[in-house]
């Protein structure tokens, strides 16, 4: 299908991103319509076995397109982190039939995912002072563990440092789940940054994007 949603937004950093999201109705070959994937891209797909890893991988460059952007100037820097060589920055993100992509004048970084009831299972790998405040409003559980991680998540893609623990390192701020805003804060060696994290929900899922502030 089309885009499913596009978000502007204006920073407290003075800059802006700009989200768009694409859900994912089509077939592979219907995805690779119109594409035009580097070499590397297509050994990439090639070597990928699950089919909804490759529609996710082939959504992103669809997106890519609709900002008139080619997958040749998507690249990767030694970390792994995704960078735009006309010099803006970029975040990327797909689970299950949803893909993402935050462009951004600054470092930005989004996170989508589903709500599933396990979650609740490994909460206690990457939350810790969450817990206060999880525990004393359980009030739809799984949607603030499922924002609380893709907030974390969203931080590490812009930080993107060894050794960072969303438990020990990264905590949420205390925030109600029908917060369009949230804030994470990062203490990591010397550095005690905050973030500021915008947050979506929809069919089930959530989306989250932000930057340091």
């Amino acid at each position: 299908m089309p885009i499913y949603n596009t978000i502007n937004t204006a920073n407290t950093n003075g800059g802006f991103v700009k989200v768009l999201v694409w859900k994912i109705t089509e077939s592979v070959a219907e995805l690779s319509h119109n594409l035009f994937l580097t070499s590397k891209s297509l050994t990439r797909l090639s070597s990928m076995k699950s089919e909804v890893h490759k529609k996710g991988y082939l959504s992103i460059r669809k997106l890519l397109l609709e900002c008139s952007l080619l997958d040749k100037e998507l690249v990767y820097d030694l970390n792994g982190k995704p960078f735009l060589k006309n010099g803006m920055h970029i975040s990327i993100t797909h689970s299950h039939h949803f893909a993402a992509i935050a462009i951004s004048n600054h470092d930005v970084g989004i996170d989508i995912e589903q709500q599933r009831l396990k979650i609740g299972k490994i909460s206690r790998k990457f939350c810790n002072a969450e817990f206060d405040y999880l525990q004393s409003d359980k009030t739809n559980f799984i949607q603030k563990l499922t924002t609380i991680w893709c907030a974390k998540e969203a931080v590490f893609k812009i930080e993107n440092q060894k050794g960072i623990s969303f438990k020990e390192h990264l905590a949420v701020k205390n925030f109600d789940e029908n917060d369009d805003v949230i804030y994470t804060t990062l203490m990591f060696q010397k550095q005690n940054c905050l973030f500021e994290m915008k947050v979506t929900v929809f069919e089930n899922f959530v989306m989250v994007y932000g930057y340091k502030i």
